[in-house]
């Protein structure tokens, strides 16, 4: 590949990651702002959030729920957050006792309270231990905030009126994945902004 074309690829990928925010902009501020109001009111009333992904995903659980427990951009006290995709003993003892679809459900199963919030994360919306999760989740009472991308997948069915769908409008797994770290961003800094006010 020439250099002039090797330039056109890279900007490309500015261009269409930068068409992605937009759409997504105009369909997923509401919901947003919903998943910000209902994750602030479970945290305010002592409930706790546990975050599940595979991959990228995962990585993006994590991150997530160590802006919570740790900080976003302003002190504040540390907030209730687990992800299920950081204990190695836990994935491998129930990936190896029950099969990987389960390494999600059991720790919803044994950790998710009534209230709680399951923010699951799957870019196609099929992966079968988030979809498990959900499913657990169900049976806990609590609400689920799915990112997903490529439509919704199968998780798409599995949301009720009380959950929310943060849907990115992309079929590749990249962009899907770069808006995901965007809209979790965002929810850190809304939570902030409900608990400590608007930054000067």
């Amino acid at each position: 590949m020439r250099a002039m074309d090797l330039i056109a690829l890279m900007t490309s990928h500015f261009d269409d990651s930068v068409d992605t925010l937009k759409a997504s902009t105009r369909e997923l501020a509401e919901p947003l702002a919903a998943a910000v109001e209902l994750l602030f009111a479970t945290l305010a009333n002592d409930g706790k959030i546990l975050a599940c992904g595979n991959g990228g995903s995962a990585a993006d659980a994590q991150h997530f729920i160590a802006e919570l427990v740790g900080r976003f951009e302003r002190d504040r006290l540390p907030l209730a957050g687990i992800a299920l995709n950081t204990d190695t003993s836990i994935m491998t003892a129930v990936g190896n006792d029950y099969g990987f679809d389960s390494i999600f459900e059991r720790q919803v199963s044994a950790l998710g309270q009534t209230g709680d919030i399951l923010v699951a994360i799957s870019t196609s919306g099929n992966s079968p231990n988030v979809i498990r999760a959900i499913e657990a989740a169900r049976e806990r009472d609590m609400v689920i905030i799915a990112l997903t991308g490529k439509g919704g997948g199968q998780i798409a069915d599995l949301l009720s009126d009380t959950d929310i769908h943060l849907c990115v409008p992309h079929d590749r797994t990249m962009r899907i994945q770069e808006v995901h770290i965007v809209l979790l961003h965002a929810m850190c800094d809304g939570i902030d902004a409900l608990l400590l006010g608007d930054p000067l």
